[in-house]
């Protein structure tokens, strides 16, 4: 689902009742462990996590005036979905994830390319998600990125 939200407050006022407090709390985990350097705020209409242009001033390459997208955070129809670009470029830090998911969650990992889903929301692995938005700085982030740009142009 799609919300018309100018900030992030204005973001979660809009998602159902239930969804409240698991974004809230996604998104404190997700501040409190995000590597200096990247900002919040809504990108995509989602909750998102971006290496500004004062950073990075080439932006995103779709659309250079955008800053460069890291982290999303969504409350979708069925789930909570939280994006994360490393997860889809690094593979280290995906075989991390994957590796890492059964010691903090019963369920079984629903994963895309670079989209968590957690259908049930009484079991998000906040503490595995924190340390997730950890692994990458925005220099590690923008020096993947350019790598991933260069290797699909060949």
């Amino acid at each position: 689902m799609q919300y018309d939200a100018k900030s992030v407050d204005d973001y979660i006022h809009q998602i159902p009742k239930e969804r409240k407090d698991p974004i809230s709390k996604l998104r404190r985990v997700i501040l409190e462990n995000l590597p200096k350097g990247f900002e919040e705020g809504i990108n995509y209409k989602m909750i998102g996590y971006y290496v500004p242009h004062s950073l990075y001033p080439d932006g995103y390459h779709c659309d250079t005036t955008l800053p460069l997208p890291f982290m999303n955070l969504a409350s979708q129809k069925n789930f909570i979905a939280v994006y994360h670009s490393g997860i889809y470029t690094d593979r280290k830090i995906m075989d991390w994830f994957v590796k890492e998911f059964p010691k903090y969650s019963t369920r079984k990992l629903d994963m895309g390319k670079s989209c968590i889903r957690f259908k049930n929301i009484d079991d998000i692995p906040y503490d595995l998600i924190g340390k997730l938005a950890s692994k990458m700085t925005p220099e590690e982030w923008i020096e993947t990125y350019e790598n991933a740009l260069k290797n699909n142009k060949k």
